[in-house]
């Protein structure tokens, strides 16, 4: 039966819809408040009712889990004795992954939540879906050496491992349970099997450039913006208009987290300059209108990166060969500015790179001259 979502369970504030909960009694003592409350990041209220009626629906099967570890084990009389527990009352992994998304405030169907559950459900198809401390470091070594048999990187290989670490540490003391996480200390051999993104050569770049111009469509203005700002594809992907800058002395876009696309960190929020293949692309952009910058791959509801990415992959390989993705674009982009002389801490301004050092912390950076200034030397054909 589907379940019913009431009014109360929904709020407006300042035009963002938030999901209201009161937690029942007597499952109170589980939490600090006496209700779940959280953003759901949108100011549609068909998206709002959705995404709150599948929030509702993980809350009722993961209320209905806490108080079925309440109840004694039927036939628990019947078992056999042996070495792993029978009393394991922490909750199993594919509830803890559900309660860990509920808490971060992102149980919807973002990048972050499938990246979770894509990370536990390895684990649960190795070792199956047991309770989270009844795993053992060995169980743990095992599931590494099953993913590197798999065929994954190292890199990957550890991001699995600290998704489902960080998925047991905080269900462990969200729910104050005691015990010790297989998963938080696994050995990681040291392998040369890195993928490494290789800068595109100026020349490769100059003729993906005019392709795109030739071509002069949606999927190759989102190239285009990308070879002269240096974003990553996902930032440029998820633009909205009202983000794009063109009527100044210094034309630019702003990057900023939106309901429908994060930002990977909080040195990504900043201010890029327009110029080269980005400002044609950007000009061209804004002559069709509309409110996202490229509605193909982003809506209000979420940013389709990984689709948009695969689709221009396909393409650039038979412009500038094997061996170069959109992503090296951005390495590219640092690659040129170094050429030219640029500061470390500007290239690192404009291309949203953490800049090591205490100092660096202090004020408000680069303004928007400053950076313009040292990208109008990036522009590569005097036609745009």
């Amino acid at each position: 039966m589907t379940h019913k979502i009431r009014p109360a369970h929904i709020r407006n504030r300042h035009g963002i819809y938030h999901f209201n909960r009161r937690i029942p009694s007597d499952l109170q003592s589980y939490y600090r408040s006496d209700r779940v409350c959280l953003s759901l990041r949108t100011t549609s209220q068909s998206t709002a009712y959705r995404l709150a009626q599948s929030i509702a629906q993980q809350l009722d099967d993961y209320w209905a889990g806490l108080r079925l570890q309440r109840m004694e084990l039927p036939g628990l009389h019947l078992l056999i004795s042996g070495n792993e527990k029978t009393n394991d009352d922490s909750p199993k992994l594919d509830k803890a992954v559900e309660a860990y998304l509920l808490l971060k405030g992102s149980s919807d169907n973002t990048t972050f939540a499938r990246t979770a559950r894509k990370s536990v459900r390895y684990v649960i198809e190795k070792l199956g879906n047991r309770p989270i401390t009844a795993y053992s470091s060995a169980d743990a070594a095992k599931f590494r050496d099953h993913l590197f048999e798999q065929g994954l990187s190292l890199g990957s290989v550890r991001r699995i491992f600290g998704t489902v670490r960080s998925v047991i540490n905080l269900t462990m003391r969200e729910q104050g349970i005691e015990g010790k996480n297989a998963f938080a200390n696994t050995y990681m051999p040291e392998r040369d099997d890195k993928k490494v993104r290789k800068p595109i050569p100026f020349s490769a770049l100059c003729q993906l450039q005019q392709e795109c111009m030739a071509k002069d469509d949606e999927a190759r203005w989102l190239i285009a913006l990308v070879s002269d700002t240096g974003m990553r594809l996902a930032e440029a992907a998820g633009l909205h208009m009202n983000d794009i800058e063109l009527f100044s002395s210094a034309p630019h876009l702003r990057v900023s987290a939106h309901p429908w696309r994060r930002l990977k960190t909080r040195s990504s929020e900043r201010v890029i300059p327009l110029v080269g293949a980005s400002l044609w692309a950007a000009k061209r952009r804004h002559d069709r209108g509309g409110a996202f910058a490229f509605p193909r791959y982003c809506g209000e509801e979420r940013c389709n990166a990984n689709s948009a990415s695969a689709a221009l992959n396909k393409w650039m390989k038979g412009v500038v060969g094997e061996g170069y993705v959109i992503h090296g674009l951005r390495h590219s982009l640092r690659d040129r500015l170094r050429a030219v002389e640029c500061p470390a801490d500007v290239i690192d301004q404009i291309g949203g790179w953490t800049t090591n050092g205490v100092g660096h912390s202090y004020g408000k950076g680069h303004n928007l001259e400053i950076m313009h200034n040292w990208m109008q030397k990036l522009a590569t054909n005097a036609s745009f």
